[in-house]
Formats: structure tokens, sequence, C-alpha cells
């Protein structure tokens, strides 16, 4: 298959053609040239991408998605969830280990790895980082690393023992492995639905105050120093935890972390009409977190955007708030969510906090737009405008509360695998 991407701008550092608008011809998955202007060699079998402001980075790289699948296929299969990551401009999708059974052994690593090899993005499973996410015992992470484990987490349900997490982030040096964990002090959090603060008081809701997130990070930073390992924190969701995290990388401890595109959107005062698809965990702060993590992303304090894709089945949202489960699907709106919400990133920005970070911190393999490169590409246009619908929607559950609304940062497409995937 021959593509022509039309002037396209290139934000690609790795690239000596980053920041300029060039003609990209790929054949057979290979670029095989990049000119100013490509006028030879064009005929009928060439598919032409040329759109407004079509921009293309090396293939994104989500670091925290559930797809459900084995045993909760009725929310998500790979099938589906690929095809929505596919949408969202996502090449790469980290997905959580919170199935049935949990991904806890090599078996089920391999199961997921092997059901991905056809489908249109590569899903990379994160192990378990306890025996079944019990957080009781240390799971089989070596036996998972080599089974093709990217990386470890006890995905929703954060590790609450210290003594765990030390010996999980001791036993991932072995093989210079990556420990992932939101900032959930369960404890603190166990009854809460949203934030604690004045809208949860008016709103007659209990709340979740934002010291349980802060002291997990500082708790496990002060582990992270101890044992001298990699440790990324995702979903950071208050001000002071993000502070907590700059400090720590100014002396010099391997710690990175993520942020939602939801909790750069929204924040609890848009709680206020009981919207079940805004329960998240963890919860939509004050708008002054919101604004301090727009901040941290532009100051390049955060390293990825993490979509925290969470399908729901229509049940387990359309009910009363206490009994809503948390979560909301945002793979597909992940890139528009966070354009939209701030508007002056750059495209070089756009590439590194969606994939060419996430490539560095886990040891994923990425592209390069050079000639002779296998491409795996993102085609993105940050000034196009859309609005999220239903119809368009790929996922098998619909939990968002993106329907509807128009959004500016639009993904026109990805190619990988030899293949392009247009919207």
């Amino acid at each position: 298959m021959k593509i022509l991407l039309r002037q396209a701008f290139i934000a690609d550092p790795a690239s000596s053609f980053n920041g300029t608008n060039q003609d990209i011809l790929i054949d057979n998955g290979l670029v095989v040239n990049i000119e100013k202007a490509i006028t030879t060699g064009i005929d009928h079998s060439v598919t032409i991408i040329e759109k407004e402001g079509l921009t293309v980075s090396p293939g994104w790289v989500d670091v925290f998605s559930h797809f459900c699948d084995p045993g909760l296929e009725y929310r998500e299969t790979l099938e589906s969830g690929a095809a929505a990551a596919a949408a969202g401009g996502y090449t790469q999708v980290f997905t959580l280990p919170n199935t049935q059974p949990v991904v806890s052994n090599k078996t089920q690593v391999q199961y997921i790895v092997q059901g991905s090899a056809s489908l249109p993005v590569s899903i990379r499973p994160l192990g378990t980082v306890t025996r079944n996410a019990e957080g009781k015992e240390l799971a089989e992470m070596y036996d998972m690393y080599n089974s093709g484990a990217v990386a470890f987490s006890d995905g929703i349900h954060p590790i609450q023992s210290p003594g765990l997490l030390l010996k999980a982030l001791l036993y991932v040096k072995a093989f210079d492995g990556v420990v992932i964990q939101v900032p959930v002090d369960e404890s603190i959090s166990k009854y809460g639905l949203m934030h604690e603060g004045i809208v949860s008081t008016r709103m007659g809701l209990p709340g979740i105050p934002a010291i349980g997130e802060e002291l997990l990070i500082q708790r496990d930073l002060e582990l992270l120093k101890y044992t001298d390992s990699k440790l990324h924190f995702t979903g950071v969701s208050t001000a002071k935890g993000i502070e907590l995290i700059k400090k720590a990388k100014a002396e010099g401890l391997q710690v990175s972390c993520s942020v939602t595109p939801y909790h750069l959107t929204f924040c609890d005062e848009d709680l206020q009409d009981y919207d079940t698809n805004l329960k998240v965990t963890p919860p939509l702060r004050l708008r002054s977190d919101m604004m301090a993590l727009r901040a941290a992303v532009l100051e390049g304090v955060v390293d990825n955007i993490a979509s925290h894709h969470l399908p729901q089945n229509w049940d387990h949202k359309t009910c009363e708030f206490e009994y809503a489960k948390s979560g909301m699907i945002s793979l597909q709106t992940a890139y528009a969510a966070v354009q939209t919400a701030i508007p002056e990133l750059t495209a070089a920005q756009v590439a590194a906090l969606f994939g060419g970070n996430a490539a560095r911190i886990f040891g994923v393999s990425t592209s390069t737009i050079e000639k002779g490169a296998a491409a795996s590409f993102t085609l993105f246009q940050p000034k196009a405008s859309f609005t999220f619908t239903q119809a368009a929607n790929k996922s098998k559950s619909a939990n968002s509360p993106y329907l509807g609304k128009e959004l500016t940062g639009k993904v026109a497409g990805t190619i990988y695998k030899g293949q392009l995937h247009t919207l």
C-alpha cells in the first residue's frame, strides 16, 4: 500500500525534518521519500492524504487503559478497545490487569499479546505487582516481563502496603522495570464520592480529601528514594501532588507522572448536575488544581497524558450518583480534550505528551520520521474541530461526558503495521 502525506508538518525531535512541512511517501509500511514536494512516482495506486493543518508525529502511546478482556467483555473487548484507540490516534496502548482472571501470570500476559497481533494497535499488558492485585504478596513479575508485560501496576487497586511497594521497587530493578501507581490512599478515600470541599458540602456528598493523594505520593517518593528504582504516578489530580513530583525530579529521583484529559478539562464545580460520567478516581478536584495541572503540562513537569479509559456499561452509570461506578471512556477524545483545554500546546509538546515521553520512560520502540524508517505515525490537526457522537464512538460503552460536545483538535488517522487507519 502506497500512502502520500501532502505538506504534513513534522513533529518529531529525532527527525532531521522536525518542524518543517514536507511530502512523505510511504510504501509497504516504509518511508521511501521525504521532500518539499513529491511529484514523481505518484499514480492512481497512491492514497493521498491532504488536510488543512495536517501534522504527523511518531505513533502515540497510552499508558493506562482498561480493555476489560478477558471476563468483562460486555464493557469492552480487545477488538473494540483497539478500534477506539486507533480512532484516538494511538498505535500502542498499555492495558490494565484488572480483568477476570487478573493479568497476574505469564499465561494471561500472553493471551493479550497474542490477541492484539492482528489489531490496528499493539496492546501491551500491564502485569500486576501483587498476586491477583490483592495487595498481599508479590506476583511473578519477572515471568510476566519475559512474556511481554511492559510495566507493573495493580491498576485500579493502588498498592496500599508500603512494605510490598518497597519490595516491588527493588524487584523490578533486576530488569530495569517500572511500577505504575495511582495516588489513592484507600483508607482515606474509601467512602468518598467526590472531592472534599465546598461543592461536596453543598451537594451533600461524602468527600475525598486531597491529602489522601498527597500523603501517598510523599510516602511512595520516600520509598523510591530508598530503592533508587523507577516509579510512575498516573492520574495525579492535585496541585500539591504535582509540586511534590516536580521537587522529586529536581532531586534526581527516577519518577515520572501522567495526568488525565478529564482532570485538565473538568473540576468539582462541574459535578453539580450529578453527572455520573464525571465520577472518576481520583476525583475531579478544585478549579485551582485543574489550572495547576494545565500549567504543569505546559512547563513539562507532566510527562504523559494517560487516557484512563475505563468503560462502564449503562446500568453502572444510569443510576444514583452514590451507586454509579467510577470511570469514563476517553481514548477517542483524549487528544481533543487536552488541545481544547490547553490551546497553546505546540505540536512538539503534543508529540512528547502523547507518545515520545512514554516510549522513553517505558522503553517501548517507536519510529522516527526519516527515509527508510518503518511508518508508525499519528496524523492530527490541532486547529480542526469536531463533535464526538455516539455514531462515531468505537467503544462498546458510552460513559463519556464529551458526547455531543464540540472539541478542538482532531485525529486524522494512524499509519501502523503497514496500514492506514483514517476517520
